[in-house]
């Protein structure tokens, strides 16, 4: 177990990374040392009954500060936004929560003299005219989705808060991120966690992506481990205050079929492209992640096909187990 003097609040926590984050994070420091916080409560029963749960919105300070008087936190895990997809819906209520979000925990723990933050960050940060091959840690970044702007700009609050307020801020820019225990919360990403599910229902599955659309991607327990190595790593070390760029693999829809099919030899899908795929376009196919790589030791463990075996056998445990309690 991590210091047992921490305390720490997980933003967020109902969501695709912050589910298993908290999960994780209450292994390290002790169930009723992690606080899950979301905007409606967890259904699910292991983040439910492992440890404290406050409904929380992000844009009301007021109970943000509550719950820090109440808590006293030592570490914060702000992971609530609008996505991708679902931000070019509403681009000006996704700008808010974003944006908005970010400052009332950055500005709470200056107040509260918080020790660490941790923000994610995302590679929609980058643009059409970004270097798609071994994207740089510091190259051109013309975000055109409002998720990436806010996260640009975020990035440079981030930076911002640690250069003039001494806060210590860390973030990784996710690539897309790929889990099984979590249903999609509307990314661009979202089709690589959705055609696990179908396959092992024996459908079909239409993609929304076209069948070469290669993007930089991440498994879950990877992304848990990137973030946690990352929170670990003593602060001298930390070079970088915006944002890590970190990869693990990347793949286009075509070749995570091909990697089913390994298990699953009849599994189909097809191909119908929406305004996601303008989306994916103007992103990274592949990361530099040299610089974590140099001051923290990142250091992903799976590939495309220990991931895909990985979730089918686990997505078949879950369905047994699943049966057996019905």
């Amino acid at each position: 177990m991590a210091n047992t003097g921490d305390m720490v609040l997980v933003i967020g926590a109902c969501g695709q990374l912050g589910s298993e984050l908290t999960l994780e994070l209450r292994n390290l420091y002790g169930g009723s040392n992690v606080v899950a916080a979301d905007i409606t409560a967890p259904k699910q029963a292991d983040l439910r009954d492992s440890g404290p749960f406050e409904k929380v919105d992000v844009l009301n300070t007021g109970v943000l500060a509550e719950l820090a008087s109440k808590y006293n936190f030592t570490q914060i895990y702000h992971l609530a936004a609008v996505l991708s997809a679902t931000g070019e819906q509403n681009p000006k209520f996704a700008w808010r929560l974003n944006m908005d979000g970010l400052f009332n925990v950055l500005d709470l723990a200056l107040e509260r003299k918080v020790s660490k933050i941790f923000w994610p960050s995302s590679i929609a940060v980058f643009g059409p005219n970004t270097p798609r091959q071994d994207t740089p840690q510091y190259t051109v970044m013309d975000p055109n989705t409002v998720y990436g702007i806010s996260k640009q700009a975020g990035e440079r609050w981030c930076a911002y808060y640690f250069e003039k307020y001494g806060l210590d801020v860390r973030g990784i820019r996710y690539p897309g991120l790929v889990g099984y225990k979590a249903l999609p919360g509307g990314g661009t990403t979202d089709y690589a966690v959705d055609i696990y599910h179908k396959a092992l229902k024996g459908k079909a599955f239409e993609c929304f992506l076209n069948k070469d659309t290669y993007l930089p991607m991440m498994y879950m327990p990877d992304a848990i481990k990137a973030t946690l190595d990352l929170m670990h790593a003593p602060a001298e070390q930390i070079t970088v205050r915006d944002s890590y760029n970190v990869g693990a693999m990347s793949f286009a829809p075509q070749e995570i079929a091909a990697s089913i099919r390994k298990h699953i030899s009849d599994f189909e899908i097809t191909y119908q492209p929406d305004y996601r795929q303008q989306i994916a376009a103007s992103w990274p196919q592949s990361i530099d992640d040299s610089k974590a790589q140099q001051d923290w030791g990142w250091q992903p463990a799976y590939n495309l096909d220990t991931m895909t075996e990985d979730i089918l056998l686990n997505l078949k445990k879950m369905k047994t187990e699943h049966l057996i309690a019905h």
